[in-house]
Formats: structure tokens, sequence, C-alpha cells
């Protein structure tokens, strides 16, 4: 992919501050590295790459953490719309590392509160009042519980009216059994958008066959890495991702 990237004119994240997307749509979207490759030739003159520290493709690193009874998980696993995830992320080439709460309400938006943190410590008391703030559950009773990386491309329009995360060289392990999945071939693709907008790459992903597809990596982290949850909801949309790879010829076995 680096070299592909190497056509892309830059943008900067000072830059990038300038995007305001008042009304704001995300859709997710599942392919593969090499549906990805044919993606990236189509875009390049329609979209500009995040640079930062000279990397167009930075790897993160992140840690969620969920109550002892996995609750969080099992809001989502229930296809609750009211519900929260928190998280650990760092950003491997700079270590810088940020706690973030996302909030789905039940409206379908997601909102994100952040600080930046040294460690993952949730006994320090500016983490604590954060959480008390912004968290619907118990700090006592967090615990962290599958831990993932991956590498991400940031795409943004010409007009800088969207904004696309591509994710791929995904890895998962559950951190009270040490279970891991890898899935590198998969790509997690998101498209965050001002919906009054017209949208460049939504003809090209229809032209790739590439559709929406919704991929939580904290639940499909959960599922593919830990044999004992409950995994109704999310058993479909596995098997889906299994046809999307097959039909690529990549090579990834997600069944559980």
């Amino acid at each position: 992919m680096t070299e592909k990237l190497e056509h892309f004119i830059p943008i900067t994240l000072d830059e990038m501050k300038g995007i305001r997307l008042m009304n704001r749509t995300d859709t997710k979207f599942v392919t593969t590295r090499a549906r990805l490759a044919m993606l990236l030739d189509m875009a390049r003159g329609e979209y500009r790459v995040q640079e930062t520290l000279g990397e167009r493709n930075i790897r993160y690193q992140t840690t969620y953490f969920d109550t002892e009874g996995l609750e969080m998980y099992h809001a989502h696993q229930a296809g609750r719309l009211n519900r929260q995830k928190i998280r650990f992320r760092t950003y491997v080439s700079s270590q810088l590392q940020f706690m973030e709460v996302k909030t789905k309400n039940n409206h379908g938006r997601t909102k994100k509160k952040r600080i930046h943190v040294e460690d993952m410590d949730l006994c320090d008391r500016e983490k604590c009042a954060f959480l008390r703030e912004h968290l619907r559950y118990d700090v006592q009773t967090l615990r962290p519980a599958v831990w993932n990386s991956f590498d991400r491309i940031t795409l943004v329009n010409q007009a800088k009216t969207e904004r696309l995360t591509i994710d791929t060289n995904l890895h998962f392990r559950r951190l009270t059994t040490g279970q891991e999945k890898h899935a590198e071939d998969l790509v997690v693709i998101e498209l965050k958008r001002d919906g009054l907008c017209p949208s460049p790459i939504l003809a090209m992903l229809r032209e790739l066959r590439i559709f929406p597809h919704g991929f939580s990596k904290y639940c499909m982290g959960m599922a593919l890495t830990d044999d004992e949850l409950r995994k109704n909801r999310i058993k479909p949309k596995l098997i889906e991702v299994e046809k999307t790879m097959r039909r690529d010829g990549a090579s990834l076995h997600l069944s559980l």
C-alpha cells in the first residue's frame, strides 16, 4: 500500500482541524486488501492522505475495558441502541495515548470524549473524574477485556466534507486468556461525511461491490477470541465477512 499512497497529495493534522462535519453520518464497509488496492487507484485524484511525522499508514494499538460481567459487550450483542465503550488508544509512532469513552444514543449518533493519559491506571484521580462524568458504569468494576492493533490510512476529499479511515492488518488478543486472531487480509473502512454533500467515494465503493457492513472492532475482537461468549447477533455478520473474503480469494476463517 505504501507505493499507492505516494501518489496522494498529503494533508496535515492542522489542515484536518478545519474539517467540520455538521450533519455527520458514519458508515462502515468491509472488504479485502486486493479490492482496497483498486479503491486507492480510483480515489487518488479526489482525495488527499493524512500524513503525520512522515507516515501515511499509521499504527494504532487499542485496549478495551469492560465490566467484570462484560455489560458493554452484552449491550452491543443484544442490539441496544443506547450503549457505551471505553478504550485506551495508542498512536505507536508518537507514543501518544488517550482514554476515550464512546456513547451511542437512541438515534444512532455517536459521541466521543477523550483525554490524554500516560498509562491505563484507573485509580488515577483525573481518569476517575473523567469516567464519573462520561461513563455510566462503576469504575471499580472495569477490567481490561481485549487488545487490538491495526494500520490506519486516513483520506480526506478535496472539498473537505468527508473523512475516510481504512484499517488493515488487524490483530486481536483476549486479555484474560491470551487467545489471538490475526486478520491481515481484512479491511475495515469507515466513511464519516456531511450527509448534505455528495460523496465521491460512494460511487467507487459501489463499482467495486464494497457494501455497508457493521463492524465493531471491540465486539468482533471479543467474539473471535473468546469461545465462551454469546454471539447470536454477531455470528451472521462474521459469516458475511467470510463470504466477502472468499469472493476475493483471501485467506481468513472466522467461523465460530
